[in-house]
């Protein structure tokens, strides 16, 4: 595509939090590509506080899941009038019916990702002005710059991601830093936006123990989900660990971030944000695939594709359980947001003997 013609670019995410950051390099990489377009972005209503924080994006047009307010066929008719044909290039990252429907109408060139299944995709493959196949043994940041190959003319190598905060951020991290007599410190997400990934309570209170004897502060941080304030209720008091949860918003979460030694936690957004600022990583994975949600080592232009029980990659140390069934890909043992069995056999003190013999190093 002509890069004289190609100035409003529309790129439609419409899932989670982890799926809107990561396509961070599909946008820096158009960007650059076409000198400056006006990008615009179409996600899911929840996404909207983390995807403010991204990078040359002009407008964001929402949709919503929640029951409030207008109904999703309303919201469809809605936002389909309100981008048609206005985008010389649509780039959708998701394989839903409707979100394939944006591209289509927004763009004169329309481009997505689609199902392998052919059944299923047939109708998005006839007319779309291109399409590729979701591969789940590709990581997503490898899909979703794999759009950039059917557009033609953008060079484009192995990509690196990055977390970006405002200075008023980083500015009232530092003030609650101070408040706290805290300098040096590490990160301790326990929570996720779904409770199949979490450590279960028992086991994350045995590591924080543990943490709290390195004489180091702890800094636990979270939401105001309602998960994420169960979490809150049952953190022990100790010296060392500080509670952080729901104490900060997107935007001073991620200048928080860039302040921390390392981030021990669960696979989720916050884990994705540590490793795109090089910082070590120590994350607790139960059923989620590797090859497409391992955290990106940027030094190494890469994620993982392997299962094990303990392994590091760059900066990256990921705990799995030694079972057959790991990493099985499903929302919880159920496939119905249950419990993971599989994070009840990761023993704590693997994680902490791991922590522990790279903060000697370091220091």
């Amino acid at each position: 595509m002509s890069k004289r013609t190609t100035r409003r670019i529309l790129v439609i995410v419409q899932r989670s939090n982890g799926d809107v950051f990561l396509s961070s390099p599909l946008i820096e990489a158009l960007f650059k590509a076409y000198d400056r377009p006006c990008i615009d972005l179409l996600i899911n209503s929840d996404t909207l506080a983390l995807a403010k924080t991204l990078p040359h994006i002009n407008e964001i047009h929402l949709f919503t899941y929640n029951d409030a307010g207008k109904g999703r066929g309303v919201q469809t008719f809605g936002l389909l009038k309100k981008i048609a044909r206005r985008y010389d290039l649509s780039v959708n990252l998701t394989t839903s019916d409707r979100s394939v429907l944006f591209a289509l109408v927004s763009g004169r060139t329309s481009i997505s990702v689609v199902e392998a299944d052919r059944k299923k995709s047939w109708w998005k493959r006839l007319l779309l002005t291109d399409h590729y196949d979701f591969d789940s043994s590709r990581h997503i940041i490898e899909n979703n710059t794999a759009a950039l190959d059917l557009i033609g003319g953008i060079a484009f190598g192995k990509p690196t991601v990055g977390a970006y905060s405002t200075p008023q951020a980083t500015e009232s991290i530092d003030k609650m830093l101070v408040m706290h007599g805290i300098s040096e410190f590490i990160i301790f997400h326990p929570g996720a936006q779904y409770e199949y990934k979490v450590y279960p309570e028992i086991l994350r209170n045995a590591l924080l123990e543990r943490l709290n004897s390195l004489g180091l502060p702890i800094i636990v941080t979270g939401s105001l989900s309602a998960l994420d304030l169960e979490i809150k209720k049952t953190l022990p008091k100790l010296e060392n660990v500080h509670d952080f949860i729901g104490r900060t918003s997107m935007d001073e979460l991620i200048a928080l971030s860039d302040r921390s030694l390392a981030y021990i936690g669960a696979d989720t957004l916050n884990m994705h944000i540590a490793a795109s600022q090089n910082k070590r990583i120590f994350a607790i994975f139960g059923p989620t695939i590797l090859s497409a949600w391992s955290p990106w080592c940027n030094e190494l232009r890469t994620g993982t594709r392997t299962n094990r029980p303990l392994q590091t990659y760059g900066n990256v140390t990921l705990f799995q359980a030694e079972m057959p069934c790991v990493a099985c890909g499903k929302a919880g043992c159920d496939d119905h947001h249950g419990v993971s069995e599989c994070l009840n056999h990761i023993e704590p003190s693997l994680i902490f003997n791991e922590i522990d013999h790279w903060l000697t190093t370091f220091r």
